[in-house]
């Protein structure tokens, strides 16, 4: 993900054109620093209730930071910025899911990264080009910059969630300690390697077309940027900590629901994907396809790239059991919508159809998650 395409492109400051930071943005990473201290997250209903609020605002807060930084750095290094602050932030909350004693969390990080890829590839390509096609008919994007993307996508979710259903090393759909360290640096090379072809190499095939004379926002001053950085700091340990307490809550709320405990990776990756979603739709409706898809793919390889890694490290680390092969019904699903995006993204050119048809596929893995 282009940390130019990003949000910060549509909001300009009181002064000089500039980026400002919302109020927001501010008071969510200061109250779950107070919140902290104050043990909402044990303090009943009303407690958990305002905890998960204060949550939800500062990781969309620590985002937005991110953002603010990583456009002033520019590129490539503001793409890694954005990248690292929400890898952070999703590794924390699956962590801490993981290390509560409410039910097994071992397959919590395959079914946040399942659940990212489901909710990139169907719910947000899916409205982006249901909104595009309803207002223009027909929008076009840079097929080789997508093809890029989906070329990667597709290597590194078959390493990380098929291909440790039929290893022998290591019983069930685990790897063993030696591939797990292997996945995640062949992982990183890919991703990597992918942020050097998308913002250095071939930039220009992820450029919408006309980009020079799309109007961009002008960098915020250094003071603003120290400002945000500072924020961004507060945030993420507002974050890590509010996660860490609401963890067994959470977990101990959809058990006794009756819901499978793969719906907390759901709710994981909808909450660190809101910001990205939010973004791809606005830009589909101002009919810059390449942008949306620019943002949904880029959050698609960062959610797999950095985060399996990170859990694979502290995993290793704590010796925390870590499953990450789907079943059948996910491989379904999987190969469904990575052939599916594949034929609605082939041809540089988009309608509603395709926006219908990854919505519908997105709508049965809700509800088979729901149902399985």
């Amino acid at each position: 993900m282009s940390a130019e395409d990003s949000a910060l492109t549509e909001e300009r400051g009181s002064k000089g054109g500039g980026i400002d930071l919302p109020w927001w943005s501010i008071a969510f990473p200061i109250l779950a620093i107070i919140a902290v201290p104050l043990g909402l997250a044990k303090m009943g209903t009303i407690g958990v209730v305002v905890a998960a609020i204060v949550l939800i605002g500062s990781v969309l807060a620590a985002v937005h930071h991110a953002e603010v930084v990583a456009h002033r750095v520019g590129e490539p290094f503001g793409t890694l910025v954005l990248a690292v602050a929400v890898t952070v932030i999703e590794v924390s909350l699956i962590v801490s899911l993981m290390m509560s004693e409410a039910g097994d969390a071992s397959a919590l990080a395959r079914d946040t990264v399942f659940a990212a890829i489901m909710i990139i590839l169907n719910g947000i390509v899916g409205i982006c080009l249901l909104a595009g096609g309803v207002q223009f008919r027909e929008q076009r994007f840079s097929l080789r910059g997508v093809s890029a993307a989906l070329n990667v996508l597709v290597a590194m979710a078959v390493l990380t969630l098929v291909l440790p259903n039929y290893v022998d090393s290591a019983p069930g759909p685990t790897y063993a300690p030696s591939q797990l360290v292997f996945v995640a640096v062949v992982s990183l090379i890919l991703y990597g390697t992918f942020v050097l072809v998308q913002t250095v190499r071939h930039r220009s095939y992820f450029l919408p077309e006309g980009d020079a004379e799309e109007e961009h926002v002008e960098p915020p001053a250094m003071r603003t940027v120290w400002t945000a950085f500072g924020i961004l700091l507060i945030a993420l340990c507002g974050v890590v900590l509010l996660a860490k307490g609401l963890a067994a809550t959470v977990e101990k709320a959809v058990l006794e629901a009756g819901l499978p405990l793969a719906m907390v990776g759901v709710v994981i990756a909808g909450v660190v994907l809101a910001p990205e979603s939010l973004a791809a739709y606005r830009a589909a409706r101002r009919n810059r396809l390449q942008t949306s898809l620019n943002l949904a793919l880029g959050s698609a390889l960062a959610t797999i790239g950095l985060t399996i890694p990170s859990v694979a490290v502290v995993s290793l680390l704590l010796g925390l059991p870590l499953a990450l092969g789907i079943g059948v019904k996910s491989l379904t699903l999987l190969v469904l919508s990575l052939f599916s995006i594949t034929l609605s993204l082939g041809t540089g050119r988009t309608t509603i159809l395709g926006g219908v048809v990854h919505l519908v596929i997105f709508a049965v893995y809700l509800f088979v998650t729901v149902v399985p």
